[in-house]
């Protein structure tokens, strides 16, 4: 008797989750958001390195976007399985709107009059930000699964992540442009209505019900039960913990900013194409699974992109050509794309639907929020070490944990998805 759940990885279509017109208003908000976020990404990493000068100051940013997101997070995933899910979305998605506002006033010689320290009033802004996005990716990975059947998840993840590369290529390409042309001011204003339209798209979905809680519980039990579910999953606590450590070292994207200005002297729109490069290579990568996507000999395929990801930075760091560079930065993105549409397929799959705020909070605190401690990691490495040391040490350390996960996670190289 075949699993239904299973008979789309047999009969394939790569276009099975975007027949869905829910799904498709759901993946386009996310494009027009991912868009504005990585493009203001890019223009406060600028703002802040010519404000001052510190590779420091532009690990700080990740760290101030970091701290809110991770002390938000439980208590956003338990908002997120017991209030309805598109109210918390469209929360996190308005006040990121509300940030790119800010950041646009604080950016006009007007500001000047109200904010005595604009280096302060980012940090701040960033600050709220995490907040934002501490709501934002619990009730977006929840939600999703109440737009798409079961069956349809690896489609779906797969769509979803190449959707966000899709924006994660254009954010930043656009942004050295748009920045060199209007400025800060414009630039976050364009943000601005790009964040809009995503509020816009999310509010045209249907609301859909909450998941019934089998019995009522105490908020503190409901707020650990995440962790609790995820480290009784041996498989997706490998998983988690492989990403999590391989982003937290071996991510060099806070670093941008020096290696264009200082090292391979490109200016704003070489940053642009930097920053994009990863996200290039990944949504050839995804454009590639939704047609063979990753359901045998899934764990060793993770732990093989993983490893591969860490080889491309170190050569990165060392690299001192900008097409070389380039190449190497889309490699690297090719291979975490991988990784992060097996990840979130795993969890999909594995957690229960009423679980699943709770469970990806979890993950944005591994995972999530990694990125931005890992850019805090490289600005302290970088401050201690030197730029181009603190990348190789970064690659070599993801190197490492591969090697130790795959010694500890046999469950996790023997998984294939299709046997879930």
């Amino acid at each position: 008797m075949i699993d239904n759940n299973i008979l789309p990885f047999r009969n394939h279509d790569p276009y099975a989750a975007l027949r869905n017109s829910e799904f498709r208003n759901y993946v386009l908000a996310r494009l027009t958001l991912t868009i504005g976020s990585l493009m203001q990404a890019v223009i406060v990493g600028w703002q802040v390195y010519e404000l001052t000068r510190d590779p420091f100051s532009l690990g700080l940013i990740g760290l101030a976007e970091a701290i809110p997101a991770i002390s938000i997070s439980l208590y956003a995933g338990h908002l997120t399985d017991k209030l309805n899910r598109k109210s918390v979305l469209l929360f996190s998605y308005t006040l990121l709107l509300f940030c790119a506002f800010s950041l646009a006033f604080i950016s006009t010689n007007y500001s000047h009059s109200f904010i005595p320290n604009k280096l302060i009033a980012i940090y701040s802004v960033i600050f709220i930000s995490g907040i934002a996005r501490g709501f934002s990716m619990p009730s977006a990975f929840a939600f999703m699964s109440q737009l798409i059947e079961p069956g349809l998840f690896p489609n779906a993840v797969t769509w979803n992540s190449s959707i966000w590369q899709v924006g994660a290529v254009a954010g930043p390409a656009v942004a050295g442009f748009i920045f060199s042309f209007a400025g800060f001011t414009y630039s976050y204003l364009c943000i601005a209505v790009l964040e809009l339209v995503a509020v816009m798209l999310v509010s045209l979905i249907k609301r859909k019900p909450t998941p019934e809680m089998k019995e009522e519980i105490p908020i503190m039990e409901s707020l650990t039960a995440g962790i609790k579910f995820v480290f009784s999953n041996k498989i997706i606590l490998s998983a988690i913990s492989l990403d999590l450590f391989a982003v937290l070292f071996g991510g060099a994207t806070a670093l941008l900013p020096i290696f264009a200005d200082d090292i391979l002297k490109t200016g704003p729109q070489g940053l642009g194409i930097l920053r994009a490069a990863p996200s290039i290579g990944a949504v050839v990568m995804t454009i590639v699974m939704t047609r063979k996507p990753p359901i045998q000999n899934t764990g060793i395929k993770l732990l093989i992109c993983v490893f591969s990801f860490g080889i491309c930075m170190i050569l990165f760091a060392i690299s001192k050509n900008f097409y070389l560079s380039v190449f190497l930065l889309a490699l690297s993105g090719a291979f975490d794309s991988v990784s992060v549409v097996i990840r979130a397929t795993i969890m999909q799959l594995m957690t229960p639907d009423n679980m699943k705020g709770r469970v990806s909070s979890v993950n944005s605190i591994f995972i999530g929020s990694s990125n931005e401690i890992g850019a805090f990691e490289s600005g302290v490495a970088a401050k201690l070490m030197g730029v181009i040391p603190s990348v190789i040490f970064g690659g070599t350390m993801t190197l490492i944990v591969v090697f130790i996960v795959t010694y500890l996670s046999p469950k996790l190289r023997k998984l294939s998805i299709q046997h879930l």
